[in-house]
């Protein structure tokens, strides 16, 4: 039984991966800054505290560890991004990586892997038909420069000879959170928006997916460096918004455009993202065996929205 400890367990994919690990003998510790008062009554399952902010952590939690999957960070797509909303963002990974690496490198430990998490904002705009890979270098902008910055902080966990592996995520659709509820919402008064031109690729991976590829990476012990985790089979705006509108109203709803410069308006400097055109390869982790149970978006949605065949 491995025991594993986990940043960021009570997020989307935190919940999603801690099931999935307990499902497999696991036991979890979850590092958290507020240990619940009613803790869930579930076997092999533990709260450790931490404050990134005063860089206190729960050394014993850390040094016990086989493994450290590294989820932590504040939601990029939560709140406008305002000054201090970035420097949030950017210091919520940065500071958790920080006190990691410092406990890591200041005590004794048993460590076997370090999992990171980090996103595929890392890459720029897909012109000319690019399909971006691990080597590429970072986007020049606020999400490349994050993700530069997160992945550079857990590097000295490699000097310290521990196997470490950053997974940039695509766009994670799950019934529980995230953006496929952000999809939904409209669809409930029959409206299915199309964001700017609609032609903008997204590089997308379903729920069940990225829990099975982030324990995948763990569990094969040659794997390290960067691995993108997005489906086989990327789609732009507009087919994703019209196959969930499909598939949730049938032909009782209608597709409307959204016209950038009102996005702009609304979003501020994340509508670059919104309207990024963005192709992602996963031929690195195909190559080392992975499968994936749903690469492709229509049997996707129809396995998170519960249809029968």
């Amino acid at each position: 039984m491995f025991n594993i400890l986990i940043t960021g367990g009570t997020g989307l994919l935190g919940k999603a991966l801690t099931k999935y690990l307990l499902d497999k003998g696991c036991s979890i510790t979850i590092l958290t800054r507020t240990i619940p008062k009613i803790q869930q009554q579930i076997a092999n399952i533990k709260y450790a505290q931490w404050n990134i902010n005063n860089q206190t952590i729960d050394v014993n939690a850390v040094c016990n560890a086989d493994y450290i999957i590294h989820l932590a960070g504040a939601n990029v797509a939560e709140k406008r991004w305002t000054k201090k909303r970035k420097k949030e963002i950017i210091d919520s990974r940065i500071k958790s990586s920080t006190l990691l690496v410092k406990t890591l490198q200041n005590n004794p430990h048993k460590l076997k892997a370090f999992i990171s998490a980090s996103a595929i904002g890392w890459y720029g705009v897909d012109v000319k038909g690019k399909i971006f890979v691990e080597d590429d270098p970072p986007a020049i902008g606020f999400l490349g420069e994050t993700c530069n910055q997160w992945e550079e902080s857990v590097k000295p966990i490699m000097a310290l000879g521990i196997r470490t592996v950053c997974i940039r995520m695509g766009i994670v659709l799950s019934n529980d959170g995230g953006a496929l509820s952000a999809f939904k919402k409209p669809l409930r008064f029959g409206i299915a928006p199309i964001l700017g031109s609609g032609k903008q690729m997204i590089s997308w991976i379903h729920i069940v997916d990225v829990v099975r590829l982030v324990a995948f990476v763990l569990e094969k012990e040659s794997l390290q460096g960067s691995f993108n985790a997005v489906a086989p089979h990327p789609v732009n705006n507009k087919t994703l918004m019209l196959t969930l509108a499909k598939k949730l109203r049938g032909q009782f709803y209608i597709s409307i455009y959204v016209p950038s410069f009102l996005l702009k308006i609304l979003l501020g400097e994340m509508s670059v993202e919104v309207l990024k055109s963005t192709t992602v390869s996963c031929e690195k982790i195909h190559q080392q065996g992975f499968v994936f149970q749903f690469p492709a978006i229509e049997t996707a949605l129809h396995n998170l929205l519960n249809l029968n065949d």
